[in-house]
């Protein structure tokens, strides 16, 4: 009995939307302008009005559906998805996600309102569609904010892995020979995060040796030191020779009273020596052209 009065109040505000729908598509449109249009330039004229007309069809369809209160019914994942590929759209453009559920409160206002001017609506009906209406909105904010955090962890990873490449700059700049310059702190994070990004690309490229410079390196830790060993022989297990350059004193005193052996490992005071070093192991003579 309540699930058949559910789908006859259901029937009857699908009617009544249909009856209204030029006044409500002008309401919902102009409040979508003032949000979304203007100086704000979120949406153009069309797309505002075209997502106006389609969610009141989409609305429609589901209030004519078999059962418009099942969540998991075509029409229903049909609006959810809507509102959620809509929220992504503007969320790209620069919007912002308060303003989107300002907006879909709105048109649930605009709803409400619809209801109140129908005299023929009885108090029953109005309250069965008021019910409906509260938890389809709720379900379609909760859809905005779905897509708000898909989209803001999409955008943090893009940032990480933009970083990540920004912290780990490896030039190939011979065939086989890699540099990687190392600038600011190395702490244990960042430096497990070069030696995985160096090794990925010694395997692409092949490299026969890898001149890592510390130039840039502020300060070292003991943590820290040992990493750099183990990157130091992970690319030798790899058959890549490995150089490293560029020891400011204060990381020399830091490295010696940690008594971190470098005895295995090759060190040249720049960036240049290191270079050379890789030359002369490959047998490449590099020499100055004459006048």
């Amino acid at each position: 009995m309540a699930q058949q009065k559910a789908t006859d109040a259901s029937a009857k505000l699908a009617e009544l939307l249909k009856l209204q729908v030029g006044s409500l598509a002008e309401a919902i449109e102009k409040e979508g302008q003032n949000i979304f249009g203007g100086s704000n330039n979120l949406l153009g004229t069309d797309e505002i009005n075209d997502f106006c007309i389609e969610f009141l069809e989409l609305l429609v369809a589901l209030l004519q559906s078999k059962d418009p209160h099942d969540d998991a019914s075509p029409q229903f994942h049909a609006l959810e998805m809507y509102f959620n590929n809509l929220s992504k759209q503007i969320l790209v453009r620069g919007g912002r996600v308060e303003d989107l559920v300002r907006y879909i409160q709105f048109m649930q206002r605009t709803l409400i309102d619809a209801l109140g001017s129908d005299k023929r609506i009885t108090v029953d009906d109005a309250r069965t569609m008021l019910l409906f209406l509260s938890g389809l909105f709720n379900e379609l904010i909760l859809a905005v904010f779905q897509a708000y955090l898909e989209e803001k962890e999409r955008t943090v990873y893009a940032q990480e892995a933009e970083l990540r490449e920004t912290a780990t700059p490896i030039t190939e700049i011979w065939d086989g020979v890699l540099t990687l310059p190392i600038i600011g702190t190395l702490d244990s994070s960042r430096t497990v995060l070069v030696m995985e990004a160096l090794l990925n690309r010694i395997a692409k490229e092949h490299a026969s040796a890898v001149v890592i410079d510390l130039t840039g390196v502020k300060n070292i830790d003991s943590q820290v030191s040992h990493h750099l060993i183990q990157m130091v022989q992970a690319v030798q297990l790899m058959g890549s020779d490995a150089i490293i350059t560029g020891i400011r004193p204060e990381i020399a005193r830091a490295l010696i009273s940690l008594n971190i052996d470098l005895s295995n490992v090759t060190t040249r005071a720049s960036l240049s020596d290191g270079l050379k070093e890789a030359f002369r192991r490959m047998g490449i003579v590099v020499s100055k052209k004459p006048d």
